[in-house]
């Protein structure tokens, strides 16, 4: 029992040597004909296999470069880098069989960033380089490193970029300063003059809206005037009808008067010639006639004179008679 307990004992010691559990921040690599395959399983062999992490690997760098005219220039740059899954024979290349792969080719990144660096600095003078262009050139060229390192760039940026020399770098600083102030003023300006011309864009509409309303004003006042226009022509087409219409009636009275004389003793002048004859016996009455009334005295004076004489002379002659 013992010859079979020592053996059984000795393999899972081997076992439990050999083997050991794949975290999931690690990727386990193994040789095979065509290169490099992956372990998918729980459990690996460790002396058979590479585990390789799979988070990313943050390093700074400090790039001394040049401008044009040799003034020296310092670039602190930021990289963050994974292990391409796709170029992993490009990483083992470069990095070795080793679990330090990844930082070993961060290495070799660094060297190839540098040389970047001063290759793009060393073409512009040091007034005409910023850290945007620099950025922009070297996020052109990272990703050829892709395939040759073997590498994910996963971030790049630039903490800082400037002179080494002080009195350079606070001459740029000051240059900077009053290009920001005269940024400013020009833009303050430029507020100025568009708070001006929407100032005397306003006051335009206004001046067109008041002119429009006085407009407006005067086509109601225009409006308003005639219909008091018409309404007056209307009164005084009314008076002339009722005129016409008076004359039309008086007219017709005289006409009456004249076939009847004896209903000129009914008419308003008859009757105070006969209020007046009552009141002076011996006194001459007198009929007065207003202007209305002018054109219709006339006649009715005539008739009136007419009847009275004849009417005195029926009374004489009756008088004669008796």
């Amino acid at each position: 029992m013992w010859f079979t307990l020592i053996p059984l004992a000795l393999i899972c010691l081997a076992i439990a040597y050999e083997y050991r559990v794949r975290r999931p921040d690690q990727i386990i690599l193994y040789e095979s004909r065509d290169g490099f395959g992956f372990r998918k399983a729980r459990f690996y062999p460790r002396h058979f296999s590479l585990a390789l992490k799979r988070t990313a690997h943050s390093f700074l760098l400090t790039v001394d470069a040049s401008a044009r005219g040799n003034l020296d220039i310092r670039v602190k740059l930021a990289i963050a880098v994974a292990a391409s899954l796709e170029n992993l024979s490009a990483l083992i290349r470069v990095g070795g069989w080793s679990q330090d792969a990844l930082v070993k080719a961060s290495k070799e990144l660094e060297i190839i960033l540098q040389g970047f660096v001063k290759e793009y600095t060393e073409k512009f003078e040091i007034e005409q380089l910023s850290s945007e262009q620099i950025l922009s050139y070297l996020v052109q060229k990272v990703h050829q490193t892709k395939q040759s390192l073997g590498l994910e760039i996963i971030s790049l940026a630039i903490h800082s970029f400037e002179p080494v020399n002080q009195q350079i770098a606070e001459a740029l600083r000051q240059r900077e300063q009053a290009r920001i102030l005269e940024q400013t003023e020009t833009l303050n300006q430029q507020a100025r003059i568009s708070a001006a011309k929407a100032k005397l864009k306003a006051d335009e509409e206004i001046a067109l809206l008041e002119s429009e309303l006085e407009l407006k004003r005067y086509d109601l006042k225009k409006a308003q005037m005639e219909k008091e226009s018409a309404m007056a022509d209307t009164r005084v087409e009314d008076e002339l009808k009722r005129s016409r219409l008076r004359l039309k009636f008086d007219k017709e009275e005289l006409d009456l008067l004249k076939q009847s004389p004896e209903l000129l003793m009914l008419t308003p002048q008859a009757a105070r010639l006969a209020e007046a004859s009552q009141g002076l016996k011996n006194a001459r009455t007198v009929v007065s006639l207003s202007p209305g009334d002018l054109s219709q005295g006339t006649e009715l004076l005539g008739m009136f004179r007419s009847f009275l004489t004849n009417a005195l002379g029926g009374r004489k002659k009756e008088n004669g008679n008796k």
